[in-house]
């Protein structure tokens, strides 16, 4: 029975078309909280959160586990009796149903329609109609929470946004006269919205009402100068001028209507807050500040709002510090989200970061799904300028390299605000892009007695004034030796500082004046001397482990200690300020610390103990990463790893959601460790990380990673023995190379890879690398030549046992060639046979690759209604799996029967939803493909009117 959920207004829940009883108020709220992340699973931390707050009741989680377990049986009736609507998943929960059975995700799926129904006022009037009234009354009533309050808002402003496309749409229909109530009602409540004003200037203009039009467009711009120092936008001021010059084109619609501009949306809803926590105890830097306070305030008064403050300095300066704190400061002028991402310019053991990755995490955060993500970076870059188009965003760019890394994440537009950190001044930002330089220098003797003051208390530095004045001479100033002297003494708070700066003292120290940076070196080989044993050799070995940061699983296998016990260590090191936790629970060092660290495993602890501990931690990632792959990808082929070195403790996974979040939490450690191990010339793990992370690759269309992988792995294996190792890498890297449609470089290397298979004699490589070649011929449509590697591999795995899985796959795509070719019946047959084993042994995926097939072959032979019942079948699959690749394809094929059928609208529905999935995935022959049968669809339907 059908599930309908009701976030617009009155939270409520239907069965069958009854209402549900949903409970108290914060029952209510976990089923609101789970609805809009529709078929998601959301963290119970996460729930506990939004329902109680950041401080919630010792008993939050079993009162929770009760609120679900009631909302399960209220719902109860709306699925089969071996299915569940609310289901508990790896540490939270997922409300399953439709995402349109949820009235907040249907508005956004209209809204969405109306963006892509270009040159169609009409039918764009109609969705808008539709989608408004959906509502209720006020959002999630009946739920009090801070987390409601903010969704709250958030969906509200959505709502007026929706109200103003629909007003701008009736605009260019002709309407003037009928708006103008409405427009007056909302330039009351909206006296400061540009977008607002120009709308009720135009309809009081078309209600041949000049004078109160002119009136409104002065009342609106003193406010506007008043209030916000800045004048109209120029679209506003070109409609006064054509008032004013009584233009009559203003009186009727444009001839030609032009497309509805609505910037390409996330396809979630997604706030993006990926500021770390502010620095504690900040303290000086009060020119600093006001600079970047003026460069902020100016930007308003000449309505331009981006702003580029570049902030220079050495390292160990503060630089960080100080854009974290300003940017927390102002955060709430940035309503649309902030991003944050570490550039890695300066790592002691990492290339600067590819300005492509960093473009990638931000998509990520925006929301984007993973198949909507185009495959080239460039495409990635215009996706994310016009995702972040007219938003009003904060973006922090740490650590920056050089001017070339920082230009490819600007926005295009002049709504945002960006601030660039690095150690080089970033003269191409300040020439090309008018950025405001800001060069930091260390700090004044005031400030550092205050940062002192703010560490340790002012009793305790009043009482030692002259040991504090040593203490800051000492450290030159320099925020981060400050920071660690600070932590050290109030570690030890029973110690004078006078003593502790006695014992810095005689260190001896080299020339601050010279190289500030070296005044860190001194101060950390203090603190380095006061560490224990087991502090020192984890601290070491932190400076040489792969990755910018380290989860406690990781560390504890690098370190070679239990994780409790890791974890006592690091919370040690943190509060000597030598480590920082960040929100994730995950341990990183500031760059200046690392290479101190690994500088001190170089020096202290010999070769074999240091490649001993590489080990352990790439093989703990090759472990995990092993078994995360499996349940990924459980009915693919086996992949044979080595048994965990000693010491190596993998983390177990419970199941595909915790795979995939171990994998997006360790990804860039992942790619790390791959190329630590070819460091040391440990060859395996080389190319058994590229081929256990390939599943999450491609699910997450990581395809550019997974190429790097595949092209690492070629040199190790050049160094394996074996031809299975050598055939498994050329064939993998021909398929990277296919996806990211290189297909010259793709063919050298499946080529190469037939030939060591056929070398080796070994029947199941050969098989598989067929299957291969297939793919990459079906990528080209070159039917017959995939059609003849796909038989070759059928002949020889008809002859091994427990080949199933490659079995199903290759009758699958020879069924899909044989279509290809119109030979229909021979098709099915090879089709039905897949089907057969692939229902046998329960492999999803290939039930809905194989019912696709099917289904063109259905169609293509008369049979519509049975075509597009096999249609819908697998689409339910692939969205379940959310294979947006197999979805899309549906999607296309379904148009096909629907028309046929007479239903042209779910057709036209059908169809569009594919050109939208297309051009997401950079696939724009595909979705051009479909734009014509649209087109031929809509000349159908004129002829028979």
């Amino acid at each position: 029975m059908a599930v309908g959920i009701g976030l617009l207004g009155e939270v409520t829940a239907q069965v069958g078309g009854r209402a549900v009883d949903l409970g108290p108020a914060r029952q209510r709220c976990v089923l609101a909280a789970l609805a809009v992340d529709v078929n998601q699973v959301v963290p119970a931390e996460r729930l506990v959160e939004r329902v109680w707050g950041v401080d919630p009741p010792r008993r939050a989680q079993a009162t929770l586990s009760s609120y679900i377990s009631r909302l399960r049986q209220a719902l109860a009736h709306s699925t089969s009796p071996t299915t569940s609507t609310l289901i508990h998943r790896s540490g939270g929960y997922a409300l399953l149903v439709e995402r349109t059975a949820v009235d907040l995700h249907r508005f956004h799926h209209l809204r969405t329609r109306a963006a892509a129904s270009t040159g169609d006022d009409a039918g764009v009037e109609q969705l808008l109609t539709t989608a408004l009234g959906l509502w209720r009354g006020e959002a999630l009533t009946g739920v009090d929470s801070a987390w409601a309050t903010a969704e709250r808002d958030r969906v509200h402003q959505e709502r007026f946004g929706a109200e103003l496309d629909l007003i701008d749409c009736r605009l260019r229909r002709g309407q003037g006269e009928q708006l103008v109530a409405e427009l007056s009602r909302l330039a009351v409540e909206h006296p400061l919205d540009e977008r607002v004003a120009g709308q009720y200037v135009l309809a009081l203009y078309r209600g041949r009402r000049a004078a109160d039009a002119l009136e409104h467009y002065q009342r609106f711009r003193t406010r506007l100068v008043s209030e916000l120092g800045t004048d109209p936008g120029t679209q506003l001021r070109d409609l006064h001028r054509r008032i004013l010059n009584s233009d009559p084109s203003l009186l009727t619609p444009p001839t030609h209507q032009p497309p509805t501009h609505t910037p390409p949306t996330a396809d979630k809803a997604v706030t993006p807050r990926q500021l770390p926590a502010p620095p504690t105890s900040f303290v000086g830097r009060h020119d600093e500040l006001t600079r970047l306070d003026t460069a902020l305030e100016g930007a308003t008064r000449t309505a331009r709002t981006m702003v580029i403050s570049a902030i220079a300095g050495s390292g160990g300066m503060g630089k960080t510090w100080l854009a974290l704190h300003w940017a927390h400061r102002y955060a709430d002028r940035f309503p649309d989200g902030q991003l944050f991402v570490d550039l890695r310019g300066f790592s002691p053991d990492r290339e600067p970061m590819n300005p492509a990755v960093a473009v990638r995490g931000f998509l990520d955060a925006l929301g984007v799904e993973p198949g909507r993500v185009p495959v080239a970076p460039h495409a990635q870059a215009a996706l994310f300028r016009s995702l972040i188009a007219d938003k009003r965003m904060l973006l922090v760019l740490d650590n920056a390299v050089d001017t070339a890394q920082v230009v490819p994440l600007l926005p295009g537009t002049d709504s945002c605000l960006v601030l660039v950190t690095s150690r080089n001044q970033l003269s191409g930002l300040i020439s090309a892009h008018g950025a405001a330089h800001l060069m930091l220098d260390v700090l004044p003797d005031a400030e550092a007695r205050a940062l002192l003051s703010a560490r340790l208390g002012r009793a305790r530095v009043a009482a030692e004034q002259r040991a504090v004045d040593e203490l800051i001479g000492l450290c030159g100033g320099l925020p981060l030796a400050l920071s660690v002297i600070a932590a050290r003494a109030s570690m030890r708070s029973d110690v004078p500082l006078s003593a502790l700066a006695a014992e810095l003292r005689d260190l001896g120290l080299q020339a601050l004046d010279e190289d500030p940076a070296a005044g860190i070196s001194t101060v950390l080989s203090w603190s380095h001397r006061a560490l224990t044993r087991p502090q020192a050799t984890a601290f070491a070995l932190l400076g040489i482990a792969p990755g910018a940061d380290t989860g406690l699983h990781a560390a504890a296998d690098l370190i070679g200690l239990s994780p409790a016990a890791t974890r006592a260590v690091l919370r040690e090191l943190e509060q000597a300020s030598l480590v920082a936790r960040d929100v994730r629970g995950r341990y990183r060092m500031h760059d200046l610390v690392r290479r101190y660290a690994a500088d001190a495993a170089r020096r202290d602890l010999p070769e074999a103990d240091r490649d001993a501990a590489l080990r352990h931690v790439v093989d703990h990632y090759v472990q995990t990463a092993h078994t995360g792959h499996r349940l990924l990808d459980p009915h693919g082929t086996p992949v044979q790893v080595d048994p965990p070195v000693p010491g190596c403790h993998p983390v177990p996974l419970a199941d595909d959601p915790a795979a995939m979040e171990w994998f997006q939490a360790e990804h860039a450690c992942l790619l790390a460790a791959q190329h630590a191990a070819a460091a040391i010339g440990w060859w395996p793990p080389v190319w058994r990380l590229a081929l256990v992370l390939t599943s999450f690759h491609v699910r997450r269309g990581h395809l550019n990673d997974n190429l790097r992988l595949w092209q690492e792995a070629l040199t190790a294996a050049d160094h394996a023995a074996d031809h299975a190792t050598r055939v498994l890498v050329h064939r993998n890297l021909g398929w990277a190379y296919a996806k990211l449609t290189r297909h010259d470089e793709a063919m050298e290397h499946l080529d190469r890879a037939i030939a060591l298979a056929e070398e080796s004699g070994d029947s199941f490589l050969l098989a598989h690398t067929h299957i291969a070649l297939a793919w990459a011929w079906e990528l080209d449509d070159e039917w017959q030549r995939a059609l003849e590697q796909t038989l070759k591999a059928l002949d020889v795995l008809r002859t091994m046992d427990g080949g199933y899985s490659r079995e199903a796959v290759a009758l699958n795509m020879a069924g899909w060639y044989t279509a290809k070719l119109e030979a229909y019946d021979r098709a099915r047959d090879y089709c039905e046979q897949a089907l057969a084993l692939h229902r046998r042994h329960g492999d999803r995926n290939g039930i809905a690759a194989t019912l696709d097939s099917l289904a063109y072959i259905e169609h293509r032979t008369g049979r519509p209604a049975e075509a597009l019942a096999m249609y819908q079948e697998a689409l339910g699959i692939f969205r379940d799996l959310e294979h947006t690749y197999g979805a899309v394809e549906s999607l296309e094929g379904m148009g096909y029967p629907l028309s046929v059928l007479g239903r042209p609208e779910e057709a036209r529905a059908a169809w569009q939803e594919a050109v939208d999935m297309y051009r997401a995935q950079q696939r724009p022959h595909l979705a051009a493909r479909v734009e014509a049968q649209l087109v031929e669809l809509e000349r159908r339907l004129q002829g028979t009117t």
